[in-house]
């Protein structure tokens, strides 16, 4: 069974976060708990997320689901080899991500990609052999940290969703990566959990309205 985790007020790395950020405990205590479910199908949520770069959640989520109705449901490097890089592509995806994701397969298959491996490397192993992989950039291995492996430190400052969720919260327009690095430092050791309450901001329709410490 996947891992269900809750956070709350009374978890140590929320209190943390809390003492460490006032502008971040403002917005903890808008969310207030949260529950999440780990992933544990590795190879489908690397498919998923090679077919979500530089798309919207929503459209990736379309292709995703008819690519999922071509495999009978379920997504396996078997049921992706028995389709064609044609079949791959009428899902809605392109040439380059029919080829990430055939060789992503083919790693898988052969043993160069090993999901029970990854899980005894340090991140900054991880990062490194899934980038090491054609297809796979550092925004898909620090998703991969966080929602698959849930490593708690993690900051995706690649990543769109969180970066408008910081825009907010700082009330900022600069999401350089020099300045979201040195801004969140004081996150660590718990930036993917910070992360994680960004998400949530976005989710709940916070970042609709202007950021107010003291309202």
């Amino acid at each position: 069974m996947p891992d269900t985790i809750t956070l709350n007020l009374d978890s140590p790395p929320v209190q943390y976060l809390c003492k460490k950020d006032k502008r971040l405990a403002k917005a903890i205590s808008m969310v207030g708990s949260i529950t999440y479910t780990v992933h544990t199908d590795e190879y489908a949520f690397l498919v998923h997320e090679i077919i979500e770069q530089m798309l919207s959640i929503k459209a990736g989520q379309k292709i995703y689901s008819r690519l999922e109705m071509l495999c009978g449901g379920q997504i396996t490097p078997t049921t992706i080899l028995n389709l064609s890089d044609l079949n791959i592509r009428e899902a809605g995806t392109s040439n380059a991500k029919v080829a990430y994701i055939q060789n992503m397969t083919n790693a898988v298959i052969t043993g160069n990609l090993d999901f029970n491996e990854l899980k005894t490397m340090s991140d900054e192993e991880v990062r490194k052999k899934l980038t090491s992989l054609k297809g796979i950039g550092d925004w898909t291995a620090k998703m991969y940290l966080i929602f698959v492996l849930n490593r708690p430190n993690i900051l995706p400052f690649e990543d769109g969703a969180f970066q408008q969720s910081y825009r907010w919260l700082y009330n900022t327009d600069d999401c350089s990566t020099a300045t979201v690095k040195k801004k969140c430092a004081k996150w660590k050791p718990y930036s993917s959990i910070a992360a994680r309450y960004l998400y949530y901001v976005l989710d709940l329709g916070y970042t609709k309205e202007k950021f107010y410490l003291f309202k």
